[in-house]
């Protein structure tokens, strides 16, 4: 018997996004998927065909990579934190927009690459935070947080963030300004590249969410 095919779903801001694509795309999780009082993590789809894994962000990354999942969806800032070699995002949703940025209290003293050689930066992207810093001429000690990043500056604990903006809101709510944006960040499709290569069905799950991008960028 063949084993469903497992797909992996970010937790968050992407997943209400995501789901219509999904759904255009032949992805229906199961009912019991909208039901909020639900902790399920692992869903049929309404076809039978595969299994939905409802994770962290950063967990859909590295579920598809070591293969427990063949295929997700994730934004680009996840997949270009870790970088792993058996991750391919062939196909950018067009969703989830928003950026990746770094910010400093907004009465901080003006910052000039010139003057610094070390600083330390809250983060959940060290990997990111470190090489756009180096390119700056910046070594960047890197404060790893999962969350309330915006505290980090009053509270002493870094000189500046590294996070997601969209709007800024929570930046001005909490005293911050950004300041420069590392990346601008969308949701994309990815699998496994060995499952890639190996399972059609992961080729023909490719070209459908491929063939629904073009047609809605057309």
């Amino acid at each position: 018997m063949t084993t469903a095919l497992t797909f992996a779903v970010p937790k968050g801001r992407i997943l209400d996004e995501a789901l219509p694509v999904m759904a255009r795309a032949g992805v229906v999780p199961e009912s019991a998927f909208n039901d909020k009082g639900n902790r399920a993590l692992s869903f049929a789809t309404e076809d039978g065909a595969m299994r939905i894994i409802r994770v962290r962000a950063f967990d859909v990354a590295t579920f598809v990579a070591f293969g427990a999942a063949h295929a997700g969806i994730v934004g680009s800032d996840v997949i270009e934190e870790f970088n792993y070699s058996e991750l391919y995002a062939p196909v950018d949703l067009d969703i989830g927009h928003c950026r990746l940025s770094v910010a400093e209290p907004k009465d901080a003293s003006v910052y000039s690459p010139g003057n610094a050689s070390h600083l330390r930066v809250a983060t959940k992207y060290p990997n990111l935070t470190s090489r756009w810093f180096e390119r700056q001429g910046i070594q960047a000690e890197c404060v790893k947080l999962n969350g309330a990043m915006e505290l980090a500056p009053s509270l002493g604990l870094s000189l500046r963030i590294v996070d997601l903006v969209s709007s800024g809101r929570t930046l001005a709510d909490n005293g911050l300004v950004e300041t420069d944006v590392i990346m601008p960040v969308s949701a994309r499709l990815i699998v496994n590249r060995a499952a890639l290569k190996t399972d059609a069905r992961v080729a023909q799950l490719v070209e459908r969410f491929r063939a629904l991008s073009e047609s809605e960028a057309a």
